[in-house]
């Protein structure tokens, strides 16, 4: 690297080994992942009966009071993605019947729940939805949602976005992650903690729409709420490269740093305290109605996972002193509690070499996944892979990190059952009480390489290891399956009017 090129890296404020390394990555590329095969029921996957959902739930209640619980909710960027195909409409010559997807936005408007905040706002501009329907000027009513002249929905972010109508009020999915949290994140000190991770332009929106309900809810509840948030931090940036792998250059010369993906979101989720953490993307919601199976399986996924902990716990407390009884305590929980494969060179070492070898894979931060039956959306899915030291590990691989190209691989995807939809729960603190540094437990090697657009030119993006993906590469990790009911994303607009998005 040039002085000039390093010495602008130092201006940033940026790590120039570090920016190094993200440049050998882009040449380098990242290796595909060795698969042995996917986790299913057969194998890595558990799937319950009722009577043990029931179990782990009882097992959870007794345990949480004494617990710092903690809900984390990636909910950074604005919601433009969703209305893609509504901006495309603005663009065009407003023809219903040539756009099947804003048809069924306008023939479906009353079911949405900002219907009435729409029609408001168009009647203080002397319009409404029922004139603009009647003129048939559909332009004017989609700008109306998406715009600044109107609800803005087009530059709010998810969370901020009316997605439930009840009878007396609508909620976005702030509120109700809110109401969530109530359900089944209630801790120590009836107390509920919730963390956003937000776009700096958004907190304030997040802060005023979550404090106007806070007031409601402890007097309902008569809980404690904590509410936090923060922001990716500027310091995860990335840098991009053109299409030579060569740093972009911005006119005037300056280098391109972009966003890191959520993987960056680690150093988020490293600085929340708490014994315990669920995860669950912001959009990912459902009116009370459908709420009660979420609550369910999230306790109980929650109780398998204090469970097993605890049991785990038990074991690195007994390798303190090396004996042969805590050597096999600690084997026995590594195999039947964790799924583990002992190579042959472990089996055969001596007690010390045992000792240090299960104290190594016990001691991690652990997570328990829920996983749905794959129904055909695109994302990550739960596989068995080859570890360099002779194990096999439970991971969440996305489709880039498998090489589809080699038979054996591909035959392994395509016998995948599961899809990943981003419901976990977290144990964060060692058997001594102390937190994780969960940046020692990510795998480096599992980034994304994506391209990007920038003035016309192509532009090479490198993503961190996703925050389920490599970022928790090290972690110790259990899926159980989970009814398809509990994955309700909201991609587009019209996927609210899906049966589950209605109240």
């Amino acid at each position: 690297m040039d002085a000039i090129l390093s010495q602008k890296i130092s201006d940033l404020e940026k790590k120039v080994e570090v920016v190094l390394r993200q440049l050998e990555s882009f040449k380098q590329g990242f290796p595909f992942l060795s698969l042995v095969g996917p986790a299913t029921p057969a194998r890595g996957i558990q799937v319950w009966e009722e009577n043990q959902v029931q179990h782990y739930q009882r097992y959870f209640s007794s345990k949480a009071v004494g617990l710092d619980i903690v809900k984390f909710v990636p909910a950074s960027g604005a919601a433009s993605r969703m209305f893609k195909d509504l901006f495309s409409f603005l663009e065009v010559d407003g023809e219903l019947a040539k756009n099947g997807f804003a048809q069924k936005f306008i023939e479906n408007l009353q079911q949405f729940a900002f219907y009435q905040d729409l029609d408001e706002v168009l009647k203080q501009k002397g319009e409404s939805i029922a004139s603009l329907l009647e003129k048939k000027e559909y332009k004017k009513l989609v700008a109306a949602l998406l715009t600044e002249t109107g609800l803005n929905y087009g530059n709010l972010p998810k969370g901020l976005l009316k997605f439930h109508a009840y009878s007396d009020s609508s909620r976005c999915p702030a509120e109700e992650h809110l109401i969530e949290g109530i359900q089944y994140g209630v801790g120590k000190n009836k107390q509920v903690q919730i963390h956003f991770t937000v776009s700096p332009e958004h907190e304030e929106g997040f802060v005023k729409e979550i404090n106007q309900h806070l007031t409601r809810l402890k007097e309902q509840t008569g809980l404690a709420f904590t509410l936090s948030y923060s922001h990716q931090k500027k310091s995860t940036d990335t840098i991009a490269v053109d299409e030579a792998n060569e740093p972009f250059l911005e006119e005037g010369g300056s280098l391109l740093f972009r966003p890191a993906g959520h993987g960056a979101l680690l150093e988020n989720l490293n600085e929340v305290a708490a014994d315990l953490i669920f995860i669950k993307n912001i959009d990912n919601v459902v009116p009370d109605r459908l709420k009660q199976v979420t609550k369910s399986y999230k306790m109980a996924l929650a109780g398998l996972l204090l469970e097993v902990q605890a049991r785990v716990f038990e074991a690195l407390k007994a390798l303190e002193e090396v004996t042969s009884q805590s050597v096999s305590k600690a084997k026995e929980v590594y195999v039947s509690e964790l799924g583990g494969i002992i190579p042959d060179t472990i089996q055969n070492a001596n007690l010390s070499e045992q000792a240090g070898f299960f104290e190594a894979k016990l001691n991690r931060p652990i997570r328990v996944c829920g996983m749905v039956k794959n129904t055909g959306e695109p994302g990550g899915g739960p596989f068995w892979i080859q570890e360099k030291d002779g194990t096999q590990s439970l991971q969440i691989l996305e489709t880039a990190q498998i090489d589809l190209n080699n038979p054996e691989s591909k035959s392994h995807f395509l016998a995948s059952t599961h899809f990943n939809p981003v419901d976990l729960v977290c144990g964060m603190r060692d058997y001594r009480g102390q937190a994780f540094d969960l940046l020692q437990f990510r795998d480096m090697n599992t980034g994304f390489i994506t391209a990007k657009s920038k003035s016309g030119k192509v532009v090479k993006a490198l993503e961190l290891p996703g925050l389920w993906n490599g970022a928790m590469a090290h972690w110790n990790t259990l899926f159980v399956e989970v009814p398809l009911i509990t994955f309700n994303p909201v991609k587009t607009i019209n996927d609210l009017l899906r049966e589950e998005h209605q109240a």
